[in-house]
């Protein structure tokens, strides 16, 4: 869901000189290989916020390429930002919903999805927009190549229940901890801004490591 916010104006000027430079093509049938000029392992991250995890980890790595996908344009101008002062190259967002840029994704072009504290839904009645979902991960595996993982945490307990009980009832996938247990905190995520106000609040991160199995 698309939430503006607070934008500043090293943001909007970002978004509109940044964007046109990596925002991905919007013709359908474009490739990776087109994106960035180069075959490397494609990282997805879904929700990036500003950017911060998936900055450091493009820095860190420029033999990957990363692809930031995230609906709040001052999160993504935060990001364009960075990696225009860093000179990344690697590095490609959009502002699309990320079930339209799954289905434009190539079969088996991902090496690894993070979801880092997507949006919890916490009302009840409105639990069926949860993003961590049978279909959604159907869409992400079609995606994935065939050793590709999927990273994911979440802060609110009762999202972390919900999502093993989908890793459970979802064909296809293995849970790399274990069946019904969480995974440890990857070293490749840096601590954001993000957990650490929900370490300082008292709140449990709950980590999920899985793969894609034929």
């Amino acid at each position: 869901m698309r939430r503006e916010g607070r934008i500043t104006t090293a943001q909007v000027r970002a978004l509109e000189e940044l964007l046109p430079v990596f925002e991905l093509p919007g013709q359908p049938g474009s490739t990776p290989l087109e994106w960035f000029g180069n075959p490397n392992p494609l990282y997805l991250e879904i929700g990036t916020g500003n950017g911060e995890n998936l900055y450091h980890n493009a820095l860190d790595h420029p033999a990957n390429n990363y692809l930031a996908v995230e609906v709040h344009r001052p999160g993504i101008g935060q990001l364009l930002l960075q990696v225009a002062a860093a000179g990344l190259t690697n590095v490609r967002v959009s502002t699309a919903d990320v079930h339209e840029i799954l289905a434009r994704l190539p079969t088996g072009c991902l090496q690894e999805v993070s979801i880092f504290f997507p949006d919890p839904w916490p009302k009840s009645r409105h639990h069926k927009r949860r993003l961590i979902q049978a279909p959604f991960l159907a869409a992400l595996r079609r995606v994935l190549a065939s050793s590709g993982r999927v990273r994911i945490a979440t802060d609110v307990d009762d999202y972390a229940e919900s999502i093993l009980e989908c890793l459970a009832s979802a064909p296809g996938w293995r849970n790399l901890a274990g069946a019904g247990c969480p995974a440890l905190r990857p070293r490749t995520r840096c601590v954001t801004r993000f957990e650490r106000r929900a370490l300082e609040a008292g709140r449990r991160i709950h980590d999920f490591l899985i793969a894609r199995c034929d």
